[in-house]
Formats: structure tokens, sequence, C-alpha cells
């Protein structure tokens, strides 16, 4: 198991870390030894894995010329987009800006928020109130841009975890010198900038093909060329960075387990989300305690599983605002090696061949890079 490091080497850490070099306010410290610059451009890569990375280092030789100055950091918990590009953009662990995962239960409401697809009628800023670093970076002076598909501009995680900095979008994610040249653009604004580009494809891939399939492959290598592209596009005092939000496993269809089929696991669970590699379930008419024993029972070492008040305890998500502690479930069951736990009631996801979300080292670390 990896527990975060916050405060010291998570993907929560990346931007106060710049933020200290570019003169935001509260961010005193660069906990992250970044190198010093006025400008920069941080590239993050959906899905890049540190271990995925360092096993395709013959196919991505831009990737793995950084390897040496390069290092491992961590997502949070759970190891999954919604969480790891709210503490991207907010400068937060989990705890503090309560984005708790791809499927979560709104304590108001009872809904099972995807806060991907945000089909809700909650305000995604209501939800996440906090100042994003974006905003704060913003407001010291910095001239900040996101870079990214068009349609993300006005999405609820964007709303939620990463407003503030003007976004210039694009309708074609395969017009890749057009992105390159929006990146340029956007770096060379004012005295000081910060451009977040997104690239979401090896994600995508991974999902559908596996992160160990010829796909995903040759996905890294159209990636890899492009950001090394970038970095020749990109004027020397702009420092290029390239993270990941999460790593990948892949699970083959013998080692789903399917929720509804077991009626020992379902027992006492009146709502379940997450996601397949780590189930919050939420347990409103039982002591949480017996129904993580069943689980506990019944998967043994194929999970971690903790109440919600231990996995708080453990560190998991950092100190956690007492007004966002509903947000998690009750009972929280993180999968080891390469299973998972599956519900019929997200079709989708069944699907699914690569996947994340647990503290496995596989899917918890990820690469920073500079250059």
């Amino acid at each position: 198991m990896i527990t975060p490091a916050y405060g010291a080497s998570t993907i929560a850490d990346l931007m106060p870390s710049l933020g200290a070099h570019l003169g935001v306010p509260g961010c005193d410290h660069d906990v992250l030894g970044l190198p010093t610059a006025d400008r920069y451009v941080v590239v993050l890569v959906d899905g890049l894995g540190w271990h995925l990375v360092r096993g395709a280092i013959a196919e991505a030789p831009y990737l793995a010329s950084l390897l040496g100055d390069g290092r491992p950091i961590t997502a949070g918990v759970p190891s999954t987009t919604v969480t790891s590009l709210a503490s991207l953009g907010t400068g937060l662990p989990p705890g503090q800006h309560g984005m708790t995962g791809y499927t979560s239960r709104v304590p108001s409401t009872g809904e099972i928020l995807n806060a991907l697809t945000w089909k809700s009628d909650l305000l995604a800023r209501a939800y996440q109130p906090k100042p994003t670093f974006f905003e704060s970076a913003v407001a010291a002076g910095v001239a900040v841009t996101s870079v990214a598909l068009e349609r993300f501009e006005f999405s609820g995680l964007t709303e939620a975890g990463l407003r503030g900095p003007d976004f210039v979008g694009f309708t074609d994610e395969q017009a890749e010198e057009r992105r390159i040249a929006l990146t340029v653009a956007a770096a060379a604004r004012g005295s000081r900038s910060l451009v977040y580009a997104y690239e979401r494809a090896l994600d995508h891939t991974g999902h559908i093909d596996g992160c160990g399939s010829a796909a995903w492959l040759q996905t890294l290598i159209r990636i890899d060329a492009m950001i090394e592209r970038l970095r020749d596009a990109l004027p020397a005092d702009v420092r290029l960075i390239v993270t990941g939000d999460h790593g990948m496993v892949d699970v083959p269809g013998r080692h789903q387990i399917i929720a509804e089929d077991s009626s020992e696991l379902m027992a006492g669970v009146d709502a379940l989300a997450g996601e397949g590699r780590f189930r919050q379930l939420y347990v409103d008419r039982e002591a949480p305690a017996a129904v993580a024993a069943r689980w506990s029972d019944r998967l043994g070492e194929l999970a971690w599983v903790r109440t919600r008040d231990e996995a708080i305890d453990d560190g998991w998500f950092s100190a956690v605002d007492p007004d966002l502690v509903e947000r998690w479930g009750h009972v929280l069951v993180a999968m080891r090696s390469d299973w998972a736990v599956m519900t019929r009631q997200f079709p989708r996801e069944l699907t699914l061949v690569g996947m994340h979300g647990s503290l496995t080292s596989a899917e918890m670390t990820v690469p920073l890079f500079a250059d």
C-alpha cells in the first residue's frame, strides 16, 4: 500500500511548488524542488503512471531522456482523474477539496454523482467552493491558461477544481501542431506565465484496450513525440513539467467480482459508488464495521478494506474538512493485485480492461519530469 505523503510529494503539491517561484501568495515553499523560472508549461497526461513510463523507455525516447532527473510523486486517494485533477487545480489534498472520486454519494440529496459527466443539478462551484490555485495565481498577476478540449471549458469538474485560467480550447485532438501552437502562444503571455495542458488519450486507450496492449503503446509513442515537439517549440526560458494523474493496471475478466452476485457483499449496503478498484460503500442502517468485516472476510488478501474513520486515521485523504466527511463511503474497499469489484449499476465499467483507483504502486505513482 502506498499512502500519500501530502505536503511533500503528491500531485496536490505541484502547483503550490510552482507558485513559490511565481510569487503566488501562500505558496512559500517549493517542496518538490522544481527549477526556477518565470514561465512554466505543465502537461498532464491522463493515465501516465511512473511504472508504465519506466516499462516503455525504448518506445518513448523523449520521456526516457527525462528519467535521470525525474522522480515519482503520488496521486491522492483514490488514484483517479476526478480526485487528482481537483488536487492539481486547487493545490489541496482530497480531504480539503472533497472531490472524492469518479462516483460518490452527495450527502444533501443522496444522488450518486458522476463527477466526470456531472449530469446533476448541483452547482459545481458551490460543491467545491474553496479557491483554486489557478484563481490565486491569476489574482497575483500570473498569466494562467488552460489548453484543453473545448467541451471541457464549462464541465462540472473544470468548474469545481480547475476554474480560474483563461481557457483556450481546441476541437480536434489529432491536430497536434495546432495544440502545440496554442500552448506556445499562451506561455508567452505576461511577464510570468503558467500553462496547464491536458492530454487524455492514453487513459482512454488503457481503459478500452488495456495498458499492456499494443494500442496503448502506440498512443504513448505518439504522445511522447508530441511533447518533444512542444519542448522544441517553446523558448528556452520556459520550463516544461510533465506529469500524470494516476497509473493503471489491467484487470482480466476472471478477476472481476460482481457485487450484486454476492448477497454477502451487498448485505447492509445502502448505496455503492466509487469504481472497480476503489469501491465506496454507504451504510445507513448497520454498523460500518460489520459491513467492513463481511467484505474483508469475503475478499481476504484481494483487498484492503477500511471503515471511513480508519482510512481517515491512516491518512488516506490528509486532514478531512468536517463539512466534507459524509461524501466518502462509510466503508472503503481498495483492491490489490489485478482484481476489481464491479457493479451492474454502472454497466459501462464492465467493459473496461485497464483500471485504477486503488493504493498500489502501479496506480498511485506518477512521474514528475522537468525540462
